[in-house]
């Protein structure tokens, strides 16, 4: 594999040949040009991992303005590459400029070849850092909670979340799947003074019993027969920040007690370690268990119970916050509708008439599903009822209503019926509600008379 590429910007010919040779014999990929005015142009056709830059050329041979001047050119292209200034002069204040222009370290000549390498290695690290830093803040701008609401219901859990957020208390958050109860503990941490530090969510439901220790704790380069390297864990990624346990209720009996031992204490030692180790967490969790039978049915620790609820808030179901439907309808259609390039949609009357009118067991996660299926399968910018596949209120019998008793051709005749009538006669939509293909459709129109098999 190719390593990094280094473009030496040097008018002494043997100088530039040393570096060509040092360069490449640790591993570097070398271009080399003579002058800045040439590295201009070729910088804004090829790219390089970093510029090993001379700072004095014909003007001068000690201002390093033509260096200077090549620093400022390089920043206003906005060009994102490391460089390592190099003089054969040694001029404090021209070394503070070409730092303040955006050099990352200065090298003499003639350089000592291992300290050339460290430097350069130094430079591109830190470029793959700050790279990455940049990446992860785009993800975390990308995760912000989707919090959008109406509704009294949700206006009187936010002015009570954020009544705690400033505080150390640990809160418990339950509700039903799908309520958004991760999103609020997300917004709980943000509204903190831990909200610059990091914020760790765990999915207690899927760890492994036998390796809870190791995600919770971290261990020890064999510790056990698969500790094949040293891992940090959860506790420790989450020091001064916040760590989200969710499906809390989830936790093995057998594991409790140790979850219950470091937030007692604030100690934990690594598997494999006998070093102890005190964490530094605000404790966040959320569950969809109900923790009264839990606990007397022996299945979760009531000490363990007590530590996670000092503030404990219920996350209402979207049924019972109806107003809010329609406005996360509307944010779930813009969001999607971005995502797959349909960004002018528009939600039709019939379909907020819809929305808001069923029961919505998944919550808020089934609502962002139907409205990304909508999106994915609209033909034009209106969403109408029809590309929504869950049933009106109308198509709901009450438990204690009996369909009056029909044979099984009869009451196939009357949904397909139903369904012409719903879909305005689009045989399409109406095999689409029916869950049928549209020559199926076509099938049992011929059977029943509706149409002449030769009008398709």
């Amino acid at each position: 594999m190719a390593g990094p590429r280094i473009l030496v910007i040097e008018d002494n010919r043997e100088i530039r040949l040393s570096a060509h040779f040092v360069l490449e014999d640790f591993g570097f990929q070398v271009e080399t040009l003579e002058n800045p005015a040439l590295a201009k142009p070729w910088l804004q056709q090829q790219s390089a991992d970093l510029i090993l830059l001379d700072m004095n050329y014909e003007r001068d041979t000690t201002s390093g303005e033509e260096g200077l001047e090549f620093l400022r050119w390089l920043k206003q292209q906005g060009m994102d590459i490391p460089l390592v200034a190099m003089t054969a002069w040694t001029n404090t204040q021209l070394v503070v400029k070409a730092m303040q222009l955006g050099a990352g370290d200065f090298i003499e000549k003639p350089w000592n070849n291992q300290r050339l390498h460290q430097v350069l290695q130094q430079q591109l690290q830190l470029q793959q850092l700050a790279r990455g830093n940049r990446a992860l803040q785009q993800r975390l701008e990308q995760e912000q909670p989707e919090l959008v609401w109406r509704s009294d219901a949700m206006n009187r859990l936010m002015e009570q979340l954020t009544a705690v957020a400033a505080s150390e208390a640990s809160v418990l958050l339950t509700g039903e799947n799908g309520t958004g109860k991760s999103h609020l503990a997300r917004w709980v941490h943000s509204q903190s003074a831990r909200a610059a530090q990091p914020f760790i969510a765990v999915n207690m439901g899927a760890i492994p019993e036998s390796l809870f220790e190791s995600e919770m704790f971290g261990h020890k380069k064999g510790a056990f027969t698969d500790a094949r390297e040293n891992r940090i864990g959860r506790f420790e990624l989450a020091q001064c920040g916040s760590l989200f346990l969710d499906e809390i209720a989830c936790i093995p009996f057998a594991q409790q007690s140790k979850l219950l031992r470091v937030l007692e204490s604030g100690e934990f030692e690594m598997l494999g370690s006998s070093q102890t180790l005190r964490a530094d967490v605000r404790l966040l969790s959320a569950t969809n268990g109900d923790f009264t039978q839990l606990i007397k049915e022996s299945q979760f620790r009531q000490d363990l119970y007590y530590r996670l609820n000092t503030l404990e808030f219920r996350v209402p179901a979207l049924r019972e916050r109806q107003e809010d439907i329609a406005v996360l309808a509307n944010y779930f259609m813009r969001k999607h509708g971005q995502r797959y390039r349909k960004p002018e949609l528009i939600l039709s009357g019939c379909a907020q008439k819809l929305l808001t009118t069923y029961s919505w067991p998944g919550n808020i996660r089934e609502l962002s599903h139907v409205m990304e299926r909508a999106v994915l399968l609209a033909r034009s910018s209106v969403l109408t009822s029809v590309e929504f596949n869950i049933p009106s209120s109308s198509d709901v019998p009450d438990a204690n209503y009996l369909l009056p008793m029909m044979t099984l051709d009869d009451a196939e005749q009357q949904l397909i019926r139903q369904a012409l009538i719903q879909a305005n006669n689009n045989k399409q939509q109406a095999a689409d509600l029916l869950g049928i293909t549209k020559s199926s459709l076509y099938r049992r129109l011929e059977k029943y008379g509706f149409i002449n098999p030769d009008d398709h």
